[in-house]
């Protein structure tokens, strides 16, 4: 009797675990976990009208900019986005493109619902770039751009109060100036340029919706200063190498030194034997070229070299010294921090440092000293040999390319040249550009008014 209990007990157990294990089972997904794609935009209906790629339909649309001390969830709380949910897309938003680099004066466009709930936010960082915020439940964010068209476009102008204005005064963007100066370099003095220099351009100008967004690439170009013609043409290789510009006889306009540390800047002071300084009230010798700019902003090695000093002295503050080769060594001085290391290789135009005020400085700038032979001197008036000509092998592909722009060159006239006379009677000229300002400098296109 008691044998036969045990048997149905066992029997009963042993349903009990099969009816838990049955259920166990079915209840689990052996579906293998798939790894997490990138967000896409979504895919749109033939003939939808579209904005930023997205379906306007439905949507009310709404465009603003951004405002000073304004954030993301500022922005969209006010379409009904709560702050975990900001948090979440903040969070997604981090390896595309992070919600803190979204700045005041840029604008950003609204897809809201009737009921003014916000679905898509889009922002654009440049007229080009926009980035999509996808704000629906599953939440994602990726970036876009807006079609470009690119034309090639020409302008001319004889220079009666500086080549930006000059440039902006003929219908071409300002911006043109900052690439002229990196083409010519040492070959043409930016730092003097004289009253009726003139030049020639063929340039690449971007479009968006038909709206010019900036000019491109400068394809050639022939500069009037002192009296000599400078000519500048872009050509690449057909194996991949990086393009450069060559003159008409196929030397490189790269030089060994680039011409200032700063990419952006103006000259404070200049390189004297006898200088009023401003921190220890005296006359004294002034043995480096001041560069102004503010605070920040990135220097640059102007050849390559080895940091054989990255330290903090207490006239130079934190400073960093470049030998070059057996002849040249560069210093940079007054930094607010610095970017290299002692025994650190550095290529022409990397970052070392950013400038600052500490040592014996009144403002942000960085003092750029230059030794030749070990003897300190004016970096603005040495004169060097241009980096490696035109490889033999592209000769004949670039005197094609050289022949065809100096055709289109010769067909660019100066149609705009009575328009430029107004500018004569502007306060300031060229050849007071780089001495101290007693007013505050505006910064446009990334160059001072007064230095192009």
């Amino acid at each position: 009797m008691t044998s036969r209990k045990n048997v149905l007990a066992l029997v009963v157990l042993g349903v009990v675990v099969l009816g838990a294990t049955f259920i166990s089972l079915s209840s689990f997904d052996a579906t293998p976990e798939q790894p997490m794609a990138l967000a896409e935009p979504e895919t749109v209906a033939e003939n939808s009208e579209t904005l930023y790629g997205l379906a306007m339909e439905g949507f009310d649309i709404e465009t603003q900019t951004v405002k000073r001390n304004e954030f993301l969830s500022d922005i969209l709380q006010r379409y009904q986005i709560d702050l975990p949910s900001i948090s979440v897309v903040a969070e997604k938003a981090k390896p595309v493109f992070d919600v803190r680099k979204i700045a005041a004066g840029h604008d950003y466009t609204i897809f809201k619902d009737k009921s003014g709930k916000a679905h898509y936010f889009v922002y654009q960082p440049n007229p080009i770039d926009y980035v999509v915020y996808d704000l629906r439940e599953d939440m994602a964010v990726y970036k876009g751009q807006n079609p470009v068209d690119t034309k090639l476009e020409t302008v001319a102008g004889v220079i009666q109060s500086s080549l930006y204005e000059t440039l902006e005064a003929n219908g071409a963007s300002p911006d043109l100036a900052v690439q002229l100066a990196e083409i010519y370099g040492w070959a043409v003095n930016f730092y003097r340029i004289n009253k009726g220099d003139w030049f020639k351009l063929v340039y690449e100008r971007r479009y968006v919706d038909g709206v010019p967004v900036g000019p491109g690439r400068i394809e050639s170009a022939v500069f009037g200063h002192d009296g000599k013609e400078y000519q500048a043409f872009y050509f690449e290789g057909a194996d991949g190498e990086r393009g450069a510009y060559y003159d008409e006889h196929g030397k490189s306009l790269r030089r060994t030194f680039l011409k200032a540390p700063l990419k952006y800047s103006r000259i404070s002071s200049r390189y004297s034997l006898r200088r009023f300084h401003p921190v220890q009230r005296r006359w004294k010798a002034h043995l480096g070229t001041d560069f102004a700019a503010p605070h920040g902003t990135p220097i640059v090695a102007t050849a390559a070299g080895v940091v054989v000093a990255s330290t903090y002295g207490r006239g130079n503050g934190n400073y960093v010294k470049i030998k070059h080769d057996n002849v040249y060594t560069t210093q940079y001085l007054h930094m607010s921090k610095r970017a290299v290391k002692r025994g650190q290789r550095v290529s022409q135009g990397q970052v070392i440092g950013y400038v600052g005020s500490t040592g014996l400085a009144t403002g942000p700038h960085v003092c750029y000293r230059f030794w030749k032979h070990g003897k300190q001197v004016d970096a603005l008036a040495q004169v060097f040999p241009p980096s490696e000509p035109i490889n033999e092998k592209y000769r004949t592909a670039f005197n094609r390319t050289r022949n065809d722009q100096q055709q289109a060159l010769a067909s660019v006239g100066f149609e705009k040249q009575s328009n430029l006379e107004v500018y004569s009677t502007l306060a300031f000229h060229i050849d007071q550009l780089f001495e101290p300002v007693e007013k505050d400098s505006t910064l446009l296109g990334g160059f001072t008014a007064s230095v192009l």
